[in-house]
């Protein structure tokens, strides 16, 4: 009982926070609590159980050796330089690299044997962040730009399947467009056969500064709220003076396009949202002074805010990469593992602390993990074969590992599952349904659901 009268006050503090402090900003929700609390739920108790994810994903692939599934006892060749510490469930061991994430996996599952087959970074982006792969046929030809046939990531999904029941944008992507050093972008980015109206709002910039506020939501000058209402009704009048005419989809995108951008620039709940002065100092140093942490941050403030996706990069920063082909040790210990191990326990407690971990699920994803063999650099290369994810929040059963990967952590030793099961997971918490379809710009319907929901991480 006391467990109870806790989640609930932690829920009410929630309620009265967003409603309170975006009221305050001068934005009212209409409706829109009303629509998301409404959605079916049918399927179990977990089924519609997230209100908002946020997906934290390590491009480059974090070595599960050194993250989620250490191998002490491992063959000398692979099991790296590291050993395992105990985390807050007996049994189960984290790499000792994550110390402060350790004391939290009574809070976590953690899927060890995720698997694929495809080793390239840009094409397995798309299953990561849709639950969909190429075709064979495209396995051979590298890297490649992402295209307008690709299947949609799940922003762009939520963006076209509920848009009309969110105040704020429905994706928002935080942190710089995902790319390859030789330009490419990572595919599960973009919008794909859905088309240009559902892309992500993108917050490319850095957000170290004490006063970090989203550049892009600034005004310029002479364009304040009035004029930009002014815009949108010329704008109104001059397309109903045209010629009757079915406007080209380029054309409607771009419309689309402008009626967002004018929305966000003239809602005060978006510059709210976005705008990190509104948070304490002592909160900000939780999270760690690195772009990943702010990130993570305004993560949670947009979450909090209503922002059902929103995707935080951890790519290519001033503190590397995870794509360790070279020195992975040395950058596991100074860089990466400790970055991570700041700002993933600081969200999941800030979450908690404020009666949201309930309806949020937090993802800990990558394309794929690292090598079992060390190479001739201290690296680990590609690997699809195994790796892991880390969840916590809406429906997740806590303290949960689920599969297993072999003793050198190359191959699933128990339980195998791939990323269109991760993504059945995810629209299963969403409350989206499996049978839902979608359809590309001829009107072809597409299965937004070919997996299965791993349930035994499921509350």
């Amino acid at each position: 009982m006391p467990h109870h009268n806790q989640s609930a006050a932690r829920n009410d503090r929630r309620q009265f926070l967003r409603c309170g402090g975006l009221a305050g900003a001068g934005f009212t929700l209409p409706g829109l609590l009303a629509a998301r609390d409404t959605l079916p739920r049918s399927g179990g108790g977990t089924y519609g159980r997230a209100k908002q994810v946020i997906m934290l994903f390590l491009h480059g692939g974090h070595p599960q050796q050194e993250t989620f599934d250490p191998k002490p006892a491992g063959p000398a060749a692979v099991r790296g330089e590291f050993g395992a510490i105990a985390t807050s469930v007996p049994g189960i061991h984290f790499s000792a690299l994550l110390p402060r994430t350790a004391t939290l996996m009574h809070r976590m599952a953690i899927v060890r044997s995720m698997t694929h087959d495809n080793p390239n970074h840009v094409q397995a982006c798309l299953p990561a962040q849709t639950g969909h792969k190429h075709p064979p046929q495209f396995a051979s030809r590298g890297d490649f730009p992402p295209s307008d046939t690709d299947f949609p990531p799940f922003g762009a999904v939520l963006n076209h399947l509920r848009a009309e029941q969110y105040g704020l944008p429905a994706w928002v992507r935080v942190g710089p467009l995902m790319r390859r050093s030789n330009g490419t972008t990572l595919h599960g980015q973009h919008p794909g056969l859905l088309g240009k109206k559902h892309a992500s709002f993108v917050v490319d910039q850095s957000l170290l500064a004490r006063d970090a506020i989203i550049r892009v939501l600034q005004p310029r000058a002479g364009l304040d709220e009035v004029r930009l209402g002014d815009r949108a009704a010329l704008r109104t009048v001059l397309n109903q003076s045209r010629q009757p005419r079915k406007p080209l989809p380029a054309q409607r995108d771009l419309d689309d396009f402008y009626e967002r951008a004018v929305n966000l620039l003239s809602a005060p709940a978006t510059k709210a949202a976005f705008d990190l002065r509104r948070e304490p100092v002592a909160l900000r140093e939780r999270y760690g002074n690195t772009e990943f942490g702010q990130r993570c941050l305004l993560a949670r403030r947009l979450a909090e805010a209503g922002v059902p996706m929103v995707n935080v990069s951890y790519c290519h920063t001033p503190a590397g990469s995870w794509d360790t082909h070279s020195k992975n040790f040395s950058k596991m210990k100074t860089q990466l593992a400790p970055n991570l191990d700041t700002a993933l326990p600081a969200l999941l407690n800030d979450l908690d602390e404020r009666g949201m971990l309930e309806e949020t699920l937090v993802i800990v994803n990558a394309e794929f993990g690292r090598t079992p063999k060390i190479n001739k650099n201290a690296g680990r290369d590609h690997w699809p074969w195994v790796y892991s994810l880390a969840l916590a929040g809406a429906g997740i059963r806590e303290g949960t590992v689920f599969g297993s990967s072999d003793g050198s952590a190359a191959y699933p030793a128990s339980h195998p599952r791939d990323p269109a099961d991760m993504a059945a997971t995810l629209y299963h918490l969403l409350g989206v349904a499996p049978d839902t379809r979608i359809y590309d710009s001829v009107g072809r319907p597409h299965s937004l659901v070919t997996g299965n929901p791993i349930h035994e991480i499921l509350a």
